[in-house]
């Protein structure tokens, strides 16, 4: 049961863990800029919103679970199957323990955690530190996710769409369509091939291009996925090309071993 529960909570983190945004802030506030491709620590972040038990305040005091609104931010809001940062945000005497970061109305970064010292209110201006070891783990397994993917598209068939997955600092999981269960002679041929394009050491390529750009550079795009008329492309050497919002390994070679 514990296992459904958290595999149902995990359905809900997709739309921002449950958390609804009231319809006038949205309408209010400008989307939360990321920072985090490049820098995992940022200084001068202002406090744009503060929720409490959902609904907005002026200010919150110390032992008060809170989502942080930013305008900036390193921190990654939870979003195609990549798990939400966690870290600190501080100030002069101010501490603030982001245990999640959620993507609230699909453009704003929603810092939940505690206020831990000090106190905290709207315009405030912070430093943000992302849990480096944490994303670095991170980034790893969804560099490894694609690998996977085009690993099963080449041994099994073209036909094979994931279907979700999600990418967490010790492990990965990922859904696809077949026809079958994998035969052990498949899931050995997989695993080698990735292991392969791990060793390959292959940087990885980053392009911004509109989307059907994109679809003729030979960019996988996800069904159902929501792309905006620019996207974001990552390659990984020949076999890996997709549309990918989140962060990566800068080559493959970081993910040391696949072991599936």
């Amino acid at each position: 049961a514990m296992d459904q529960q958290k595999e149902t909570a995990r359905a809900a983190g997709k739309f921002g863990g449950g958390v609804q945004l009231p319809a006038e802030l949205v309408a209010s506030l400008s989307p939360t800029q990321f920072l985090g491709y490049e820098a995992l620590s940022a200084d001068g972040l202002t406090v744009l919103a503060l929720l409490k038990d959902g609904k907005p305040v002026d200010a919150i005091a110390v032992g008060d679970d809170a989502i942080v609104l930013l305008d900036r931010t390193p921190f990654y809001g939870e979003s195609g199957g990549q798990v939400g940062d966690t870290g600190a945000l501080s100030a002069a005497g101010v501490a603030f323990a982001v245990s999640d970061t959620l993507k609230l109305a699909g453009q704003f970064h929603g810092h939940r955690g505690a206020l831990t010292a000090g106190a905290l209110k709207k315009g405030d201006v912070l430093h943000g530190a992302v849990d480096a070891v944490r994303r670095k783990a991170i980034v790893l397994n969804h560099s490894a996710t694609h690998l996977l993917h085009a690993a099963l598209r080449n041994v099994l068939g073209t036909h094979v769409q994931q279907k979700g997955s999600l990418v967490a600092p010790d492990r990965l999981r990922f859904d696809f369509s077949h026809f079958q269960p994998m035969t052990a002679q498949e899931l050995a041929e997989v695993e080698r091939r990735v292991n392969a394009e791990v060793r390959a050491n292959h940087e990885g390529e980053v392009r911004h291009m509109a989307m059907q750009e994109a679809l003729d550079f030979g960019a996988m795009a996800l069904f159902g996925e929501k792309y905006g008329e620019n996207v974001r492309v990552l390659r990984f050497g020949p076999t890996s090309t997709e549309l990918c919002g989140g962060t990566h390994a800068g080559r493959t070679g970081d993910i040391g071993l696949f072991k599936l």
